[in-house]
């Protein structure tokens, strides 16, 4: 074997680990599901009042860890490959998609339509 293809086989190998120690469990998703609701908060009507858009705001922040153990956890499978996750969702009738690969998430399917429904469900 040449000095280049071992090179190759060493940078794949140090690449695999490297996404391997960076795959998402499932509380990184409960995270990124918590950060994908709050971002649907910030993105809320801009016909609603002030006054409820800060009351609709602090009950999420102070309910959103039990939505999201309730809801999001139990109905959710994790399929680990090693390298990547694989996270598929299913609440308030709605299929969720999201690839985990190397600490980043990349909702694949029902992402949008699914914040809106929890966030529903908050209230």
């Amino acid at each position: 074997m040449s000095l280049f293809r071992l090179s190759i086989v060493v940078g794949i190998l140090i690449v695999a680990v490297g996404l391997a120690l960076s795959n998402p469990t499932m509380d990184d998703y409960i995270r990124f599901v918590e950060q994908e609701l709050s971002n649907a908060m910030d993105r809320m009507d801009p016909a609603t009042s002030t006054r409820e858009q800060q009351f609709i705001r602090q009950v999420f922040r102070s309910q959103s860890k039990k939505l999201l153990e309730s809801f999001v956890r139990p109905n959710t499978a994790r399929r680990n490959w090693g390298i990547l996750s694989y996270f598929e969702t299913h609440v308030a009738d709605t299929t969720v998609v999201v690839l985990g690969l190397g600490g980043r998430f990349i909702p694949l399917q029902g992402v949008e339509e699914a914040t809106v429904k929890i966030g529903r469900m908050a209230f």
